[in-house]
């Protein structure tokens, strides 16, 4: 990678005027009709489906993307048709590239330090084996989970791609663990918040490659959690069908636009269903609505 992923992501928003990251969650089920003709044809189900999931989120990147900074895909929502699925992600990877789009996967990864390191290798660096170096997927960030302490972390750290560590997410149950009290009186999400800033470097653009997610969806932690984390960006998930809304999103551009990064899955993929016409034309006027809201709101 030719440059800090911070500053990669710096110069990608303020060239694209964006700051909205589409996240990319393929149900096989429930796929645009033109996408869901793909599977005709032969290949077993599973390839049949992958062809599919492709062609969803090729027209999905084609009609949001433009309005986008990056792509989110869900590393689940491929990893359920095994092998077909694998290769269809390594394939939408490339898609969002060729758009001109950061790729953020969505691993949740999280292990003991050899394991972590394997993790990071699969998802964004390169393999040493005895025939040569296996690329990985060539995300340029991915997420991951603290849970096991810093020297998990160490590995993904050291990858030299983007970060984006769990703190406080967007799921109902996130209070059950995250914001119990610690001994100290902090909340383990503000702990976790700590190690965040501990562990990243600030880069030249004011921001550090060593991100945390936090959820849309409960915006009044995010003037702590800025005051915990100055310089890492906020990936925001939960806009839209969560209930998160973009406007109360204002302390996570504090450090400046790519401060904070607005990611929107099924309110983007769905707009459809709820406007009516065409599933790409909806899905570009959600994302360029998102756009022009966070992009007033940052300024």
């Amino acid at each position: 990678m030719s440059a800090p992923f911070a500053q990669r992501l710096s110069d990608a928003v303020a060239g694209r005027r964006s700051q909205v990251v589409l996240g990319l969650d393929p149900d096989p089920a429930q796929l645009w009709p033109a996408a869901a003709a793909a599977a005709a044809g032969p290949g077993s189900p599973a390839q049949r489906a992958a062809r599919a999931v492709v062609e969803h989120c090729r027209l999905l990147i084609e009609a949001a993307g433009p309005a986008c900074v990056a792509v989110k895909p869900q590393l689940a929502c491929f990893e359920r048709l095994g092998a077909p699925g694998w290769a269809a992600l390594a394939e939408v990877i490339g898609l969002a590239h060729s758009g001109g789009l950061l790729v953020i996967a969505d691993a949740k990864r999280g292990d003991f330090p050899p394991t972590a390191a394997a993790y990071a290798q699969a998802l964004a660096g390169t393999t040493p084996t005895l025939a040569g170096e296996v690329p990985g997927l060539g995300a340029d960030a991915f997420t991951a989970n603290p849970l096991l302490g810093a020297d998990a972390l160490a590995p993904f750290v050291a990858s030299g791609a983007g970060l984006f560590v769990l703190v406080r997410t967007s799921n109902p149950g996130a209070a059950d663990v995250q914001d119990l009290e610690l001994a100290g009186g902090e909340r383990v999400w503000e702990r976790l918040a700590r190690l965040v800033h501990e562990l990243g470097e600030v880069r030249p653009c004011g921001l550090s490659d060593i991100g945390a997610v936090m959820g849309a969806t409960s915006p009044q932690h995010l003037p702590r959690a800025r005051e915990l984390m100055p310089h890492a960006i906020f990936l925001l998930p939960g806009v839209g069908a969560q209930g998160g809304r973009v406007e109360d999103l204002a302390p996570a551009f504090a450090p400046g636009r790519a401060g904070g990064l607005v990611t929107a899955s099924r309110s983007i993929a769905a707009a459809h269903e709820s406007s009516g016409g065409d599933p790409g034309e909806a899905a570009h006027a959600e994302a360029q609505r998102l756009r022009e809201i966070a992009w007033t709101l940052a300024g």
